[in-house]
């Protein structure tokens, strides 16, 4: 699964240069099952950190969008599926330290970065959040060792 993620985050990061919230929202999806609209992913094209204004990481707010999504067709209630997002981004603040794009990404976004310079925290990021919904009460089961595509 870890080698899967990495390929497919290098494609798109590098092949159709999206950012890393479109990233995280397409990784589950075909992870998942589970299709999404054009739309939604359109919706998420500034989620990288605010548009760049490094303010919640686009690793969280992908993984909440795929996961509102997600819950929903597992017919879960507005209710289950708010705890399961706070749930997800306290665990997660735990894990990697922060919520916020400025403190995961502190050198921020610049010309002279490097391209992509986010890639691994991603590939570590759809990893976990991977396994949190697989290990959430979400009626997903184990890890069926479903493929990116």
């Amino acid at each position: 699964m870890k080698g899967c993620i990495k390929d497919r985050v290098h494609e798109l990061y590098w092949d159709d240069d999206i950012n890393c919230a479109r990233t995280v929202i397409i990784c589950l999806s075909e992870l998942f099952e589970i299709a999404i609209e054009q739309q939604t992913i359109w919706s998420a094209v500034g989620l990288h950190g605010a548009g760049g204004y490094r303010a919640q990481c686009g690793l969280v707010e992908g993984t909440l969008m795929f996961m509102g999504i997600y819950l929903h067709a597992m017919e879960k209630t507005e209710d289950e599926i708010v705890s399961a997002c706070y749930d997800f981004a306290s665990t997660f603040e735990k894990t990697f330290g922060s919520l916020r794009c400025l403190e995961l990404r502190p050198t921020g976004f610049s010309e002279s970065d490097p391209p992509h310079m986010c890639e691994k925290l991603t590939c570590k990021g759809i990893e976990f959040a991977y396994q949190y919904i697989l290990g959430a009460d979400t009626g997903a089961g184990e890890d069926s060792g479903r493929n990116c595509r």
